[in-house]
């Protein structure tokens, strides 16, 4: 009994995880059992095996389903760089035709009017099912949603091409100053995933969001990313939003169950 439950619990973290993850355990358990292979090594080399293949699987039966993997290389081709390979290794990569194109025009954009500028891409969506939870998120179930990093500039101002304040992106938060509206001041949800992580702060370093080019990509989504692709909302906090004086209608707050958007764009389509 100890033993089923254990492998449960690996199957439901590694589904919940990457989707597929939890398959590719159950594989990977019953040709070790069938190869009558004991060792944690040939049994994690087997699982590694399993996943990877599942992982290329994926990649490839997706489009069927009406999602495409957004490329773990940047290049000419396909502009916007995903912050981190866990990203692509978690299968959390996947967005609708749509969605990638408005990604690549998005980056196109940006590199044509900074030149050499790299746009960030990050959280997107899992390669099958419509509604399947990608975790902390509370919407990234569709295809339709993807996270971009903010552009951001040293303490002396200048750019960095790249660059995240954390090393996958988020939870480096964008603090409001005295006076700044915030929507969710004196609320204590006991159900929500608007985490503060006060304790990781100090370590991040002391970047700012550059301003030029975070306002010349909302202003870009807000007309042709509404025109040409279908993009119905922006979230982003209400402080930072003042700060770069946007006032189109299709940037709006998430609301306070969800995960703050001072560390990261949140787009979506029709």
């Amino acid at each position: 009994m100890f033993r089923f439950a254990f492998h449960a619990v690996i199957v439901l973290i590694l589904t919940l995880l990457t989707q597929i993850g939890g398959i590719a355990y159950l594989v990977a358990l019953a040709a070790s059992r069938a190869c009558g292979l004991r060792r944690f090594p040939a049994k994690l080399t087997i699982f590694l095996l399993c996943y990877g293949s599942a992982t290329l699987a994926a990649s490839l039966v997706a489009p069927i389903f009406g999602r495409v993997p957004l490329s773990c290389v940047a290049s000419a081709a396909d502009r916007p760089m995903v912050r981190s390979p866990i990203y692509c290794l978690l299968n959390r990569n996947y967005v609708t035709p749509d969605v990638r194109d408005l990604a690549n025009a998005l980056a196109a954009h940006m590199d044509k009017e900074f030149p050499g500028t790299v746009t960030v891409a990050l959280d997107a969506n899992f390669p099958f099912v419509r509604g399947f939870p990608l975790l902390p998120h509370l919407s990234h179930a569709d295809g339709k949603k993807l996270d971009f990093a903010y552009y951001y500039k040293d303490v002396d101002g200048t750019f960095l091409n790249g660059a995240t304040r954390s090393p996958i992106g988020y939870f480096a938060f964008e603090q409001p100053a005295s006076g700044d509206e915030l929507p969710c001041q004196g609320r204590n949800d006991w159900l929500t995933t608007r985490w503060n992580f006060d304790a990781l702060q100090p370590l991040f370093p002391a970047y700012r969001i550059e301003e030029q080019r975070t306002s010349a990509a909302i202003g870009w989504l807000t007309n042709e990313g509404v025109t040409r692709f279908g993009l119905q909302k922006i979230f982003i906090e209400p402080h930072l939003k003042n700060a770069l004086g946007i006032t189109d209608s299709h940037v709006r707050f998430q609301g306070c169950r969800a995960a703050r958007h001072d560390d990261h764009i949140h787009i979506q389509v029709e």
